[in-house]
C-alpha cells in the first residue's frame, strides 16, 4: 500500500489491485476551533470525526447505489476508519460542486445585498475550482468549457446529478427532523468509459444541517443519523 495524497481530512493509498484507500482522519475544516465546511483550513479535531464521517458516507453511498446512481464506493472499515474505492480522474485540478438549499455561508458573504441570510434557495448548483491558494474560486458553466476542464454536456450531467443526490441526501436527513442548508460534493470520471461518479465522501464534514434552529456538528450529525 502507497500513499499517493495527504489531504486535510483524509490520506489516499494505492492498492496493489489498483483500488485506493482513503483514511478518514479526525481533523475538520474551519477557523479558530470553529467548523466551517466551506473553509480551506483545519481549524479543528474532533476525536471520532473519522469514524463518524464514514459511518455516514457508507450509509449515504450505499443508499444512493441502491437507486442506481454513479459513485467511485466499494466498501468501508468502520472500525479502520477506511474506505476502499475505484479509481477516478478528477477535472482539471479538482472541482467543488455546491447545492445549496438556503443563503447561508460564502453565498450570503458574496450576495448579501440581495438576498436575506437564511433564505430559501431552489437546489442552487455552484461549482468551484479546488484552489486554495485562490480560495476556491467559483467558475461558470462557460468558463469551464472554454479551459477544457468540463464540457457543456458533462457541466448538465454533473448539475443534474448534485441536485438529485442532494435531494436525496436531503429527504433523509428529513426523516430525523434535520434540515439541510447545503452541500458540497466531489466528482470525477471513472471506469473505462469515463462515467461521471460521485467521489470523496457524504458526511458532516461537507455540508451544513440544522435541527430545531441549531447548527450541528459533524460527530453529532452521524449520532442523530445512525444511533
Amino acid at each position: 500500500m502507497e500513499i499517493v495524497y495527504t489531504g486535510k481530512t483524509k490520506n489516499v493509498y494505492q492498492l496493489e489491485n489498483g483500488n485506493y484507500l482513503l483514511q478518514f482522519k479526525d481533523d475538520a475544516t474551519g477557523a479558530d476551533g470553529v467548523f466551517d465546511p466551506g473553509s480551506n483550513t483545519i481549524g479543528l479535531t474532533i476525536e471520532g470525526a473519522g469514524q463518524a464521517g464514514l459511518r455516514l458516507t457508507k450509509y449515504f453511498f450505499e443508499a444512493l447505489q441502491a437507486q442506481g446512481i454513479p459513485t467511485h464506493y466499494i466498501e468501508a472499515d468502520i472500525d479502520q476508519a477506511t474506505m476502499t474505492v475505484k479509481p477516478a480522474t478528477v477535472f482539471g485540478k479538482g472541482l467543488e460542486v455546491i447545492c445549496r438549499f438556503r443563503a447561508v455561508g460564502s453565498f450570503y458573504r458574496r450576495y448579501g445585498a440581495y438576498v436575506e441570510e437564511g433564505q430559501p434557495l431552489d437546489a442552487f448548483v455552484e461549482i468551484t475550482l479546488k484552489d486554495d491558494a485562490r480560495e476556491d474560486p467559483p467558475i461558470t458553466e462557460d468558463a469551464l468549457d472554454m479551459l477544457g476542464i468540463l464540457s457543456k454536456e458533462e457541466y448538465q450531467v454533473l448539475k443534474e446529478l448534485t441536485r438529485k443526490i442532494a435531494c436525496i441526501v436531503k429527504a433523509e436527513l428529513a426523516k430525523k427532523d434535520i434540515e439541510l442548508y447545503d452541500i458540497k460534493f466531489e466528482f470525477g470520471r471513472v471506469g473505462q468509459a469515463g462515467e461521471i461518479a460521485l467521489i470523496d465522501e457524504i458526511s458532516g464534514g461537507n455540508m451544513r444541517a440544522f435541527k430545531d434552529g441549531k447548527h450541528i456538528q459533524p460527530l453529532d450529525l452521524a449520532h442523530l443519523m445512525l444511533d
